[in-house]
């Protein structure tokens, strides 16, 4: 039987390294994140909710923060210290300490991040914080089938596809999807960790 976890998600955690922070995710955050909805449209063909708007986009906002406070979800606003502004966001969600396990998700960057090794880094300390600190002992990555650059991105850090489920959610655009299910376990991270610093050293070499 495994200990309870505690995640208290009222604390403030920030997690760092050189290249990137991730602080906590507040509504007032709108104003640095809320320009990326009519500048990269593309950042939301797969969402599952219309964002097209400022007020959808606050909406989003909302429901992240308040989902904070029920203590089901973490949200992170992303600053990227390579262009010194802030480029995305992103989340645990359906945290389940009974069952020491969570998801990671919503997550999105603006497309000036893209190939530069800024998902990495923030990969790298989101998993360390969630099996190190915290103790977690699944991790699950769920996403829209069709997101083919999103799933090789999942995979390219070390998630285990685990299947498919069928016609799972509605979207955006009315129609339904298919949704890909990947994790990675607390067993596995140490082998994983060890992979990622040096695909990480690499990709900052190269930079």
């Amino acid at each position: 039987m495994h200990p309870k976890l505690v995640f208290d998600t009222s604390t403030d955690f920030i997690l760092e390294n050189e290249r990137v922070l991730l602080r906590p995710l507040v509504q007032d955050d709108a104003v640095y994140l809320s320009a990326y909805v009519k500048e990269e449209p593309a950042l939301w063909k797969y969402a599952l909710t219309p964002i097209t708007t400022e007020q959808e986009f606050e909406q989003y906002m909302a429901t992240a923060v308040e989902a904070r406070q029920l203590k089901s979800a973490y949200p992170f606003i992303v600053f990227d210290k390579l262009q010194n502004k802030y480029v995305g966001s992103t989340r645990f969600y359906d945290i389940q300490l009974s069952n020491c396990s969570t998801q990671f998700g919503y997550t999105w960057y603006s497309e000036s991040t893209w190939g530069t090794g800024l998902n990495e880094h923030c990969k790298f300390l989101l998993l360390q914080f969630a099996f190190e600190t915290i103790g977690f002992e699944r991790i699950e990555f769920r996403a829209d089938n069709r997101n083919k650059r999103s799933i090789a991105a999942m995979q390219k850090i070390g998630c285990t596809v685990e299947g498919i489920l069928r016609n799972h959610l509605p979207t955006s655009d009315g129609t339904r999807r298919d949704s890909i299910v990947l994790s990675m376990l607390k067993n596995e991270w140490p082998k994983i960790k060890e992979g990622f610093l040096a695909r990480i050293k690499m990709l900052d070499q190269n930079k």
